[in-house]
């Protein structure tokens, strides 16, 4: 723990009479204790055990620290992000509550946007067990910041509960829909569900589970099926239907909730996500105190380095179309070298777009206004609800504390594998829906740019997709809700039919390189500048002018996947390339004919979509009730 700006010694001591129980009415946010089979950096997300022994946990609510230990909660999960209340809440205070017993100080700290750190309040109680409440302003965090509390030991302390709480009751009604599309994933989907059903909060306040299974190894068939469906009774509901991608599992999840259950809040969730309940309750909170409806989302962790935050929300660049992090958003930040409180940028609001569907919350209001999710089976579905509901009048949070670990993007191939159709498809479909700009801005600039890249990177596979997803836009919305089943088989088939398209994962298949590695550490160094740039694409496309050497049976490079970059495979004739997860190589093989004709078709499609994007953007848009309707949905989950 670090110093604070003011000197705690200095601030007079809160009286007896403001720690008198009574004020909290309304749980906001559990104060959660590490599981007990949580390492040392994943413990770091609850507490910060700096100045002290390690907390002896023995529930989630309950620790017990040892006399002379200082504990501080400024911790991702246990510390309050008090700037989004006071943003999106008429709260005028919270209130912290604690339940122990054992001689301690309590001292209470808030930062500012900047990172400063304040002293906000301070007390002393004594050994006899009791329940303390500390009433703290929320005006100060306009731009930012959050509260936390610090405990230190005089003798042996048990933390029996703590929470932050309001002072009164929800502005609107919490009953939660929990909405899983799984997709041949039944343990997982299982295990999310089980760490619903055990959560006595959370449970208090559910309503419905609705798993839409739309895999071949079926939920039902898993050991612990029966187990929980006993346990939820009627409020869980499994529907079983063709695989539609996430965007008909959650359009029937949504479907299913709106029509069947009284769910005044539909919250998604991914299937392969690990789960603190506290999260989705958190995310309820702050919707049902908001000053009108809105949607709440969870952070992203990493499931591969659990004390990692991945991202902390998204936004989508309505020029280029593309989605990014959101101004001043946090990535790959380890809670594990740096904490909460030593890390200035992680104290300022964060405003995004959209909730990415790992987790988000969508009150009933909105979704009965605007309808299901777009049928684009993946990608972009998740942003173009954010858009929605945004053009709508309904604001999105992402909030920080609220959040599920989950397989980082760094770890898939997405941009080129079967996904890379509907990633291209989608976004020209969600950029013609919302995109201010009369032709989509620079979206056919960036299109071509990348496919040349791929190009370069002899990753044909990838553009021969593009050049799929082109077409099918420019086929307009008639051809989106036929193609949400008709797609991914011949997707994947043509994906197949390119050599760089299929996954060696056989040791004994993966050829070996006629070159060492170090011709790839020579190769390795980038263009830097324009002048640079241009000239090593100018020899990148002369390159594709002459005709391969006689086709060796071994590639002459082996390059790891970090290093696959356009300026070091446009200069070679065939290399292996590690994947993003580590688990297999693509074999890339230059070929000048598919270069040109892929290349050919890509520009001239792209300039056709720029040419009609006007007209194109009315088709989609005059077809939006169609695309969204619970009707024309209801027909796609039965068919």
């Amino acid at each position: 723990m670090t110093s604070t700006s003011v000197n705690p010694d200095l601030v007079a001591d809160l009286a007896p009479e403001d720690l008198v129980p009574g004020k909290a009415v309304t749980l906001l946010q559990r104060v959660l204790m590490p599981r007990p089979a949580d390492p040392r950096k994943v413990r770091t997300l609850y507490v910060d055990e700096e100045r002290s022994e390690r907390v002896r946990v023995t529930s989630r609510s309950t620790g017990e620290l040892s006399a002379g230990d200082e504990v501080s909660f400024a911790t991702y999960f246990n510390a309050f992000p008090a700037a989004y209340w006071r943003r999106w809440t008429s709260l005028p205070t919270v209130t912290l509550r604690l339940s122990l017993s054992g001689a301690c100080r309590i001292d209470v700290y808030r930062s500012k946007a900047n990172g400063d750190v304040i002293h906000a309040a301070g007390a002393t109680v004594g050994g006899t067990e009791r329940t303390v409440e500390l009433e703290l302003d929320l005006a100060p965090f306009i731009d930012g910041g959050w509260y936390w509390f610090d405990l230190t030991a005089d003798e042996d302390v048990v933390i029996e509960e703590a929470g932050w709480y309001a002072d009164r009751e929800p502005l609107r009604p919490g009953r939660l829909a929990v909405g899983i599309c799984t997709y041949n994933r039944p343990v997982d989907c299982l295990a999310a569900v089980a760490t619903i059903a055990e959560d006595p909060v959370v449970l208090g306040e559910l309503a419905a589970v609705v798993v839409a299974d739309q895999g071949n190894r079926k939920v039902r068939d898993d050991a612990r099926y029966a187990g929980l469906a006993d346990s939820l009774g009627e409020r869980f509901r499994l529907v079983e239907q063709g695989n539609m991608g996430g965007s008909g599992g959650f359009a029937r999840a949504m479907h299913e909730a709106l029509e069947n259950t009284d769910a005044t809040h539909v919250l998604f969730l991914d299937d392969d996500v690990q789960l603190e309940a506290d999260s989705l309750h958190r995310a309820l909170a702050l919707s049902r105190f908001t000053d009108a409806p809105m949607l709440v989302g969870g952070q992203m962790l990493a499931m591969q380095d659990r004390s990692v935050l991945h991202t902390m929300g998204e936004v989508v660049d309505r020029y280029s179309f593309l989605y990014r992090p959101a101004a001043h958003a946090v990535v790959q930040h380890d809670f594990a070298h740096h904490s909460l409180r030593e890390t200035p940028a992680l104290h300022r609001r964060v405003d995004v777009d959209y909730n990415a569907w790992w987790m988000c919350l969508i009150p009933r209001e909105v979704a009965e206004q605007v309808g299901l999710p777009l049928p684009l089976f993946i990608k972009w579905d998740d942003g173009e609800y954010g858009l929605r509901a945004g053009a709508a009048g309904y604001r999105t949070v992402t909030l920080p504390g609220a959040a599920i670990w989950h397989l980082a993007w760094t770890d898939k191939d997405d941009v080129t594998d079967w996904q890379a159709y509907f990633f291209a498809r989608n976004r020209l479909i969600v950029a013609a829906l919302h995109s201010p700009h009369k032709r989509g801005g620079g979206i056919v600039r960036s299109a071509v740019k990348a496919d040349l890249k791929h190009l370069f990177r002899l990753e044909y596979a990838a553009v021969a997709l593009h050049v799929r997803a082109y077409q099918d836009f420019l086929a307009g919305p008639s051809a989106v809700f036929p193609a949400l089943k008709e797609a991914l088989p011949s997707v994947r088939a043509e994906q197949a039919s390119y050599v760089d398209g299929r996954v060696i994962t056989q040791r004994s298949d993966i050829p070996e390189p006629e070159m060492g590695a170090v011709v790839t550490e020579g190769m390795a160094q980038p263009p830097v500048g324009t002048k640079a740039i241009a000239i090593a694409a100018v020899r990148a496309i002369r390159n594709n002018l002459r005709p391969v050497a006689q086709e060796q049976a071994r590639p002459q490079l082996e390059i790891p996947s970090q290093d696959a970059q356009w300026f070091i495979l446009s200069r070679l004739d065939s290399a292996t390339v590690g994947t993003a997860d580590g688990r297999g190589v693509t074999l890339r093989r230059r070929n000048p004919a598919t270069f040109w004709r892929l290349a050919k078709s890509a520009v001239r499609l792209n300039l056709e979509i720029a040419r009609r994007f006007p007209q194109a953007s009315a088709d989609y848009r005059g077809a939006y009730g169609e695309l969204t309707s619970a009707e024309n949905w209801q027909k796609a989950f039965t068919q």
